[in-house]
């Protein structure tokens, strides 16, 4: 028998397929060991044959089989092909996102511990053999026992004996390492509203694959998720439920828990290789029919798919941006239709993209227009802060939001606090010469951190001291500007003394169970306040939460990108959604230099019909997405004069290919990218607007064509960030 096998080289050299002959009784989908220019290295096999293309003589063996039971299923070499031709990268890489990564590099397996437990009472034991009889005694009263435990104990020699000797027998189980053990949830199926139970119906009962769910914040869209998964499993099919934030998962795998108990596996970054692995291979065996977790976990080894979630579906940390630089709905969109089986999208705020689609009839279209509880969404008061630098108040709080924290204080309810900004000030700049301190490595500021007392580079890490003096000018007259989470809490513990707060936000969190414990603390109501970045706007329902306060609501208006309308009308909303989730009613301050900006009108009246009407007539009328495609060529290396030469020749590929094709392109340009330099690197970009998809393939040929070790050059579409 011969076998197929991909190899494990993320390479164009090498992105085809190689022949071996193989034992009988390998599967499709195995990963073995196979001998590669002299050393033997990782593969997968894509299939079995009795036939080879090649002399057999010349046909080397396979050397080793990893698992009895194929890594891969059948449907990944299906996806293998798609994302291999779509977004241009080798075989290997596209399957890569199957794997956890750990497993790849054998540096995780499966874990097994020895149990022991009386086998022969009867066994002759030496009346002096005084540990082996009471070792004996406690298994009688203990039943089984671990043998590491039982050598402590009464010693190894003991055990030993008595294991010869058959009074007791060893028994190797696999231990499943359980992430989040504490997570545990309780309950019962909700009796669903008519809304609800409509949603469903709309749902299983048409033939679109797609489907948007437009719901208000607290209109019960997990509990149709849940349904709709219990539903896939009575039938015998599995699911995949994705969240847009690691934050998330614990929440939500605790309903899950609740509901489906070990039938639930939570796969993301934050777990230990160990656990990860663990995890996936629940999926994988068929022992967890439900994948949960962040963008990744659409790749989740499941077969038989009848139902695929994606929670937040606008969320922008969908789309990756490393290679395979994937949309993860796009992906998800490729398995339902593989597998036959629903897309549901959800979201209180849709992107123009999703709501577009289901505005003109591609997607079935559900709304849900109220809270499940019946209450009205919480009242926005603006407060323009402005108006408060003139009375002289330069605090990170206005009169209006001190006035409202200091009564949910008294009345024992709890307030969120949000600021997409951590550290204590954005930036140090020297008074006398407007020096500002920036990172080594990378083209940005860096950010004041109080607690550590040091300067931190947000893009690559680096850490730096803070400067007595100016080091340009000698000047020492430092400013701080600018406030961050940690200035927000330490500018609270001044207000409300009394007051418990917690903060999350990158600093704060790390781990797999960080985001857990500070979540978990706040919803046990061991705080008062929770101050926090975007990872606390959404999906979290804390029914002590009457008070949201946004601070600084405007700054993304203020980035250069044809989403910072959508993304601030997204947040604001996403954030407000937090607020008067139970009985109370809530309320919301928005802290804004511009009150009188459109985005915030319709945000404050939760006017998303207005807002996509408006957007989208903007979007027609300039030609950006989704009436054109953005396509960005990235050009990046450590030798700024490499890059620049090779920026020049991706431009010059791209204007012929423009001359030749006038009629696809609405704008090329090519310049520095907004932050010059990361991590050491040096960035340059041609930036394209196209009419449609048509010239894609050839842009990925003239990038990859340009791409050398010293210099990569790749694509996006439609990136989600600009910078």
């Amino acid at each position: 028998m011969y076998a197929e096998v991909i190899v494990d080289i993320a390479h164009s050299q090498v992105d085809k397929i190689f022949e071996y002959s193989c034992p009988d009784g390998l599967k499709t989908g195995s990963r073995v060991k196979v001998p590669f220019g002299g050393r033997v290295i990782e593969g997968f096999v894509i299939d079995v044959s009795p036939n080879c293309s090649i002399p057999p003589e010349k046909v080397k063996p396979v050397k080793e089989v990893f698992e009895e039971l194929p890594a891969l299923v059948p449907e990944c070499f299906s996806l293998m092909e798609r994302i291999s031709s779509r977004y241009r990268v080798p075989k290997a890489a596209a399957l890569r996102l199957f794997l956890p990564s750990e497993m790849r590099l054998g540096k995780v397996r499966e874990i097994y511990k020895k149990y022991v437990k009386i086998n022969n009472t009867d066994a002759p034991i030496s009346k002096t053999a005084r540990k082996q009889a009471e070792a004996l005694e406690f298994l009688k009263g203990a039943g089984e026992y671990g043998y590491t435990e039982l050598c402590q104990q009464f010693g190894r020699g003991a055990v030993n004996s008595l294991l010869q000797k058959g009074a007791i027998i060893s028994e190797e189980r696999r231990i499943i390492r359980n992430p989040f053990s504490e997570v545990d949830g309780s309950g019962e199926f909700k009796t669903l509203t008519p809304a609800q139970n409509a949603a469903i119906e709309s749902i299983e009962n048409t033939d679109k694959r797609v489907h948007l769910i437009h719901g208000v914040t607290g209109s019960g869209k997990t509990e149709i998720y849940l349904q709709l998964i219990a539903n896939q499993l009575k039938l015998g099919k599995t699911a995949i439920f994705l969240v847009p934030e690691i934050s998330l998962t614990p929440q939500m795998l605790a309903q899950l828990r609740a509901r489906f108990r070990g039938e639930a596996a939570i796969l993301h970054s934050g777990l230990s290789a160990g656990e990860r692995f663990d995890e996936w291979w629940r999926l994988r065996s068929g022992e967890a029919k439900i994948a949960i977790g962040a963008r990744s976990a659409v790749f989740a080894p499941l077969e038989n798919l009848g139902v695929i979630i994606i929670d937040e579906e606008h969320d922008l940390s969908y789309v990756s941006e490393t290679a395979p630089r994937y949309s993860t709905v796009e992906i998800a969109k490729i398995r339902a239709e593989y597998n036959g089986c629903k897309l549901v999208l959800g979201s209180a705020t849709p992107s123009v993209e999703s709501y577009l689609q289901a505005d003109t009839g591609r997607y079935n279209l559900i709304t849900l227009k109220d809270r499940i509880n019946k209450k009205p969404m919480p009242e926005i008061i603006i407060s323009d802060m402005r108006r408060e630098v003139k009375r002289g108040n330069n605090s990170a709080f206005s009169a209006a939001l001190r006035e409202e924290l200091d009564k949910t204080l008294k009345s024992g309810n709890q307030a969120i606090i949000f600021l997409n900004r951590r550290g204590y000030s954005q930036k140090i700049i020297c008074r006398d010469c407007g020096y500002a301190a920036k990172c080594e490595s990378c083209d940005v500021t860096l950010t004041y951190h109080s607690e550590e007392n040091c300067l931190k580079c947000h893009y690559c890490g680096a850490k730096y001291k803070v400067p007595a003096a100016c080091p340009e000018c000698g000047g020492v007259h430092i400013r701080y500007s600018g406030t961050g989470t940690q200035r927000v809490v330490s500018d609270l513990n001044a207000l409300f003394p009394a007051a418990r707060i917690l903060r999350m936000d990158n600093d704060t969190v790390s781990g797999k169970d960080g985001h857990y414990k500070v979540l978990h603390k706040f919803a046990q109501k061991e705080a008062d306040i929770l101050v926090g970045t975007q990872m606390i706007a959404k999906g979290h329902d804390f029914p002590s939460v009457t008070l949201v306060g946004i601070l600084d609501a405007d700054m993304s208006l203020q980035f250069a990108d044809y989403r910072s309308g959508e993304r601030t009308f997204q947040l604001i909303t996403q954030v407000a959604g937090r607020s008067g989730r139970a009985e109370e009613k809530g309320k919301v301050v928005l802290q804004t230099y511009s009150p009188e900006n459109y985005i915030l009108r319709y945000a404050v009246a939760y006017d998303y019909d207005g807002f996509f009407k408006n957007e989208v007539s903007v979007r027609k009328t300039t030609f950006f997405p989704p009436f054109s495609l953005i396509c960005r060529v990235m050009v990046t290396g450590g030798d700024n004069d490499r890059a620049v030469e090779a920026l020049r020749e991706v431009y010059e590929k791209t204007e012929k290919l423009r001359e030749d094709n006038p009629s696809e392109f609405i704008f090329s340009g090519r310049m520095h990218s907004p932050i010059k330099k990361i991590q050491g690197k040096y960035r340059y970009q041609v930036l394209m607007r196209l009419k449609s998809r048509a010239l894609l393939q050839k842009i990925y040929d003239i990038a990859s064509a340009c791409s050398t070790p010293a210099v990569l050059v790749y694509v996006e579409e439609n990136p989600a960030n600009l910078s």
